[in-house]
């Protein structure tokens, strides 16, 4: 029953639904003036984006590769509560409702790690308590701001984990795991220490992040697959552009540590979450949305014009940010939101073409 479609295509809606909320209230945050169906959504756009999108299609994809009808709950809680925010519903019914999804993706992650004790399941399970007490510092009333370097802790160690495990067909040295390790632990130090001391910590969660994105450059395998052909080298192209967006987000980071409002928060902010978190999305999104949704969805070589548009609009914006040229951070903005939208809208109409093609042709 968890396996079909009846179950998992709602999700998958609400999921897509959330996304497009998040993009128009970001667009407004960011300067466009368009109208808003309901005033919360632009101070919801990072929980919208967050807790709501990324947060309820992870637990989305862990529920169904286990197969398990209590999986289901985490991405259920995580769907209503993301139409509660979409929908206007008091406080705090949607962060409650949130919170209690990561708290299920928790769980999802314990029994994982029980099956299977790794480096990498460790990783993923503690991007998953890194969600999870955003949310509650996010749920207690604290300012967006504060919980932002749990929610992106939550997202870089949950994709660091996941090719760290695609790394073993490569057998990485044990020197390698403990770089890994040894990254990942300055990460989790820094996510610590921001609750006594936000810019010490944060400056120490960005070394990290700088750390990892050389470790993913060095060593993941995205730096020989890319050589290949197909949707194998545009998985790649996208993983290593993320990388180096990982990178550039921590050395803003770095350089701007305790900042919670303003362009440098912005550049630092969507430098990590549009470069290296969407280019995870784009490279994946082939791979992952067939598993949920049941769908096929083949490659075309046209997935490149969103990826080059999500370039162009997101070095727009982050120099716009830190060079105070308003005019271009506003249009970068709206070019990184096109670049979602346009790869979206292929994704969708690849699928239904592919559908068409797979459909069997009956005669009178």
């Amino acid at each position: 029953m968890t396996r079909s479609p009846l179950l998992r295509l709602p999700l998958a809606a609400v999921v897509v639904l959330t996304l497009l909320v998040a993009i128009w209230a970001g667009l407004i945050r960011i300067g466009w003036p368009w109208p808003s169906a309901q005033v919360s959504w632009v101070g919801n756009h990072g929980p919208l984006m967050v807790s709501g999108f990324l947060g309820t299609l992870i637990a989305l994809e862990r529920a169904v590769a286990l197969g398990s009808r209590p999986a289901f709950i985490a991405p259920l809680l995580g769907a209503a509560g993301s139409l509660a925010l979409v929908f206007g519903l008091p406080d705090p019914i949607g962060p409650l409702l949130l919170t209690l999804s990561s708290a299920g993706l928790v769980a999802i992650n314990g029994f994982i790690i029980r099956r299977h004790s790794a480096v990498h399941t460790a990783a993923i399970a503690i991007g998953a308590l890194a969600l999870l007490g955003g949310n509650i510092l996010w749920l207690s009333g604290r300012q967006v701001s504060a919980a932002a370097p749990w929610w992106l802790t939550f997202i870089v160690l949950t994709i660091v984990g996941e090719r760290l495990e695609l790394s073993r067909v490569i057998r990485p040295s044990r020197l390698v795991i403990w770089l890994f390790a040894i990254s990942t632990g300055v990460v989790i130090v820094g996510l610590i220490v921001s609750l006594v001391d936000f810019t010490q910590g944060v400056r120490l969660l960005n070394l990290g992040f700088v750390a990892l994105a050389l470790w993913l450059v060095r060593y993941d395998i995205a730096r020989k697959t890319v050589h290949r052909n197909g949707l194998t080298r545009f998985v790649a192209v996208n993983l290593l552009l993320g990388y180096v967006w990982l990178a550039i987000g921590g050395l803003i980071g770095l350089r701007y540590a305790g900042i919670a409002a303003g362009p440098a928060y912005d550049a630092w902010l969507h430098g990590i979450f549009l470069g290296f978190v969407f280019g995870m999305v784009f490279a994946h999104a082939l791979i992952i949305l067939p598993a949920i949704s049941g769908l096929s969805i083949p490659f075309r070589r046209i997935l490149y014009g969103p990826v080059l548009l999500m370039q162009v609009g997101l070095l727009m914006r982050v120099t716009g940010d830190l060079a105070s040229l308003w005019e271009l951070r506003r249009w970068g903005g709206l070019i990184n939101g096109l670049a979602i939208l346009s790869f979206l809208l292929l994704v969708m109409i690849l699928a239904i073409s592919e559908r068409r093609l797979r459909k069997p042709i009956t005669t009178q």
